[in-house]
């Protein structure tokens, strides 16, 4: 067997092992890193340097800023009046609270880009909006978990920036 394969071999079987015991899913990859670092004689400073290297991408400091941006937004009353263009627009049909929850996600993704930010602020309203006018527990948090996955498509989203 060559050594990448045994270090494969190490990488993948620690990690499994330590799954197997329950170890927290990212204590196992640290640890199975380094475990397989050590095989290969590799001094585990490698681990800092490559995780300084990651993130230290200027496209990347767009990420907090767009969340932060959409949290202001939430507190600020943009979703609220967001939420009543949606409302004005397709608010009338058939189903349309969740075409609002769709609609609305899809304007503050093209504001914030994010959709951890869209969910905060929008879910926090649309999804007792929802409740209140009959529709399921489980269908209203799962269209708007959906439709604020979408924000990452509509630009100036951080992954189109970082795209």
């Amino acid at each position: 067997m060559t050594p990448e394969t045994i270090a494969i071999l190490i990488l993948l079987g620690s990690f499994l092992f330590m799954v197997f015991l329950r170890f927290p899913i990212a204590y196992a990859v640290a640890l199975a890193s380094i475990f397989t670092l050590l095989y290969q004689g590799l001094p585990l400073t490698t681990v800092a340097q490559h995780m300084v290297k990651g993130i230290s991408s200027f496209s990347l400091m767009a990420v907090p800023f767009f969340i932060t941006m959409g949290v202001l937004m939430g507190s600020g009353g943009i979703s609220d009046k967001l939420i009543s263009l949606a409302d004005a627009f397709v608010g009338w049909m058939r189903g349309g609270m969740a075409m609002v929850n769709i609609v609305a996600s899809y304007f503050f993704g093209g504001i914030s880009g994010s959709a951890a930010a869209d969910t905060a602020s929008l879910g926090s309203i649309l999804i007792p909006m929802m409740k209140e006018q009959g529709y399921d527990d489980d269908f209203a948090t799962a269209v708007t978990i959906t439709s604020s996955c979408e924000g990452l498509l509509v630009p100036p989203s951080h992954n189109m920036v970082i795209y």
